[in-house]
C-alpha cells in the first residue's frame, strides 16, 4: 500500500456504515491509511437519535468528517473536496436523485484521484442495457461509459445484485410474510444473486487492497444466487410453514407499471422479472475464487426471520 493512502466515502447510509467499520478495521493495521467521510452538515448537526448514534460511532472509530452536499453542490466544488483523497468509495445510494452518479463520476475525476468506485452496487447494467423499466439505470451506464473513455483515473466496479433484505422488504413485494405468500417476479426459475451490505464492505475492502492491484474492470461477488423457487422453499424451512406461491409474469407486471408509471418499485419488478443481468453464478465471484465466506440466504434468513420479525413469529404459531 503506498505511504498517506487516504480513502473517502461518500455517504454513511446502509451501505457507508458497514464499509467504513471495515475500513476502519483496515486503518487500525496500517498507519499509513487514513478514512474519511463525506456527510451533510445537518447529519453531522443532526439530533436525531439514530444519526447521532452514527456520528458518534464513526468519531470512535477515528474517521474524519469532511463536509458536503452531494445533490447541491457543483462538480467543481466536490472536485475540490475529492482532490485531497488518493481514492474515493461511493455509498450514496439513488437518493440524491437524477444526475448525481454521472456528477460524481465527473467530480473524482476533475479531482484527479488515483482510484474511483462508483455506486454500481447492484445489478449488471452492461448486460440489461439501455432503456429498461428502470430508467435509473440508463444513468449508470452513462458513468460506465464515462469512466471507460478515460484514463486518468483508476476505476473499479463492484457487482453485488441485490441487498439481501430487500429481497424481504415488504414493499418490494417478493416475501410478504403478513401474508404467508411469496411472489416469484416473472417465472420460478428466475434467478437473483444478493448480498449483504456487510459483506459488499467486507469484499470490497478486499478487492482495494487485493494485490496484484485491481483496476478498470467490473468484479462480481455474491451472497447467494437462488432462484424464487428456493426462496419459497428457504422461508417454509426456516419458519416451519408453508406459503403460498404467486407468479408474477413479466406482462402482468409491465401492465402493472403502466398503471403507475412512475411507481420505482413497480420499476424494479419488471426489470428484475424479466431476468437479465441479475444474477451470477456464484462460481465466477471474487468471493468464492478466494475461498471467502460470505453470508448466504438461508444463513441470513434464520439470523433475521426466526426472531426478529414479528410477522414471521405470528407465521410460525
Amino acid at each position: 500500500m503506498s505511504k498517506g493512502n487516504s480513502i473517502l466515502v461518500l455517504g454513511a447510509g446502509e451501505l457507508g456504515m458497514p464499509m467504513l467499520r471495515t475500513l476502519a478495521q483496515h486503518a487500525e493495521r496500517n498507519e499509513d491509511l487514513s478514512i474519511a467521510v463525506l456527510l451533510r452538515p445537518s447529519t453531522l448537526a443532526s439530533s436525531d437519535p439514530e444519526k447521532s448514534k452514527d456520528v458518534a460511532e464513526l468519531r470512535g472509530l477515528g474517521i474524519e468528517f469532511v463536509e458536503g452536499d452531494l445533490a447541491m453542490q457543483a462538480c467543481e466544488e466536490l472536485a475540490s473536496i475529492f482532490a485531497r483523497f488518493d481514492t474515493v468509495v461511493s455509498c450514496t445510494g439513488f437518493a440524491g436523485g437524477r444526475g448525481v452518479q454521472l456528477k460524481l463520476a465527473r467530480a473524482a475525476i476533475a479531482a484527479g484521484v488515483k482510484r474511483y468506485f462508483p455506486w454500481q452496487f447492484g445489478v449488471d447494467y452492461d448486460v440489461i442495457g439501455r432503456g429498461s423499466a428502470q430508467d435509473l439505470f440508463d444513468e449508470q451506464l452513462d458513468v460506465r461509459d464515462f469512466l471507460r473513455s478515460q484514463i486518468g483515473t483508476e476505476w473499479v466496479i463492484v457487482s453485488t445484485g441485490m441487498f439481501t433484505s430487500f429481497l424481504f422488504e415488504p414493499s418490494f413485494g417478493v416475501v410478504d410474510l403478513a401474508a404467508r405468500t411469496v411472489n416469484a417476479l416473472g417465472s420460478w426459475d428466475n434467478a437473483v444473486t444478493v448480498t449483504t451490505p456487510e459483506d459488499i464492505a467486507a469484499l470490497t475492502a478486499e478487492i482495494l487492497f487485493a494485490e496484484p492491484r485491481i483496476s478498470n474492470e467490473v468484479v462480481y461477488v455474491a451472497g447467494d444466487t437462488v432462484t424464487y423457487r428456493q426462496v419459497a422453499d428457504t422461508v417454509d424451512q426456516v419458519l416451519g410453514i408453508k406459503v403460498r406461491r404467486d407468479e408474477w409474469t413479466v406482462p402482468e407486471l409491465i401492465r402493472r407499471l403502466g398503471e403507475e408509471p412512475q411507481d420505482a418499485l413497480r420499476k424494479y419488478r419488471v426489470v428484475f422479472a424479466q431476468g437479465r443481468g441479475v444474477a451470477w453464478e456464484r462460481t465466477r465471484t471474487f468471493n468464492a475464487q478466494r475461498n471467502i465466506q460470505v453470508c448466504g440466504l438461508e444463513e441470513w434468513a434464520r439470523k433475521n426471520l426466526s426472531c426478529t420479525s414479528p410477522a414471521a413469529e405470528s407465521m410460525a404459531e
